[in-house]
């Protein structure tokens, strides 16, 4: 679609297609509901819901990632909408405009598993984790995630878990970074293999801003519309994903070099990405949850340890 790709105003296309502008308004949102649905029956961006689907997914964070026993990256970004008409301040957020907040978990190959959308923007990541259909499922134990196993070499068993940045709580099933004052080289160490994995979900968000130019815009319409445009984008998004890998494994298996699409201006153009949602307020951990990070941070310095990492902090 035009609209999604190159980010046409609906003047843009009245000009071009000689259709009003309101009626626009009202099939895009609805030719995205089709897209949405069409390509979410077709397994492009369904939840996983078997142990073997969240191994597969650890797995490939363990191989590319070097990080055990996790399920994806967690991040929240904001999508800049008009002002809904009577909302008031609801959705102004912290970087001076209206906004709905994605909330999407990522896994290694950058494609969405898990995705929330449509809270106002004023709320925090921490604050659409709680309300949203993942926490409800990870309280609940109804995903069928995998028990609690050892790191590779270790014998203390651990949950599997989902990387996040700062702005999320600390959980058994949930890793951030320690706090960024008065860290040492093992603490270093451990954020930067947690940084590592979780900016994985940041490269998605870039991709899909890339490639759907909407994006970069102020999108003028309800957020109820918006949120169709979103879910849409993303379920093209994994679709593009997957016909990528599949295509770059076919000319692998044939012996020719392996064509990757790689994305390169968004890392480097900053009005083309979505701000990050900022941290608001503080985050308590259990000590139970803090005992699992200290798990994965003596795993990073002792068995789990690559030579590189040293370098890197």
């Amino acid at each position: 679609m035009i609209h999604l790709l190159l980010g046409e105003s609906f003047t843009s296309l009245h000009y071009a297609f000689r259709i009003g502008t309101s009626t626009i308004s009202d099939f895009v949102p609805e030719v995205c509901q089709a897209i949405y649905q069409s390509l979410q029956n077709n397994n492009y961006l369904q939840v996983p819901s078997s142990e073997e689907d969240w191994k597969e997914i650890a797995n490939g964070f363990m191989s590319k990632w070097n990080f055990p026993n996790c399920l994806g990256a967690l991040d929240g970004k904001h999508i800049a909408i008009k002002a809904p008409e009577h909302s008031g301040s609801m959705f102004f957020n912290y970087k001076g405009f209206f906004s709905i907040v994605l909330l999407a978990l990522v896994d290694a190959d950058y494609k969405f598993t898990v995705v929330d959308v449509g809270s106002n923007g004023r709320i925090s990541d921490g604050g659409v984790l709680r309300e949203s259909n993942l926490q409800a499922a990870l309280d609940t134990n109804s995903l069928g995630i995998p028990p609690a196993t050892s790191l590779p070499g270790r014998g203390t068993p651990v949950p599997y878990v989902i990387v996040a940045d700062e702005a999320f709580p600390l959980k058994e099933n949930l890793m951030k970074p320690f706090p960024a004052k008065s860290l040492d080289d093992a603490l270093r160490v451990f954020n930067y293999r947690l940084s590592r994995a979780r900016r994985v979900s940041e490269n998605a968000f870039g991709i899909l801003v890339h490639r759907f130019q909407i994006f970069q815009s102020t999108i003028p319409l309800e957020p109820e519309k918006v949120v169709l445009i979103v879910l849409a984008a993303v379920a093209l998004h994994n679709y593009l994903r997957t016909k990528s890998v599949e295509y770059s494994q076919a000319v692998v298996d044939s012996e020719t070099e392996a064509h990757e699409l790689v994305p390169g201006e968004w890392r480097h153009n900053p009005n083309a990405q979505l701000p990050s949602v900022c941290l608001q307020g503080s985050n308590r951990s259990s000590s139970q949850a803090r005992e699992i990070r200290e798990e994965f941070l003596d795993y990073f310095i002792t068995n789990g340890q690559v030579d590189w990492q040293w370098d890197m902090i």
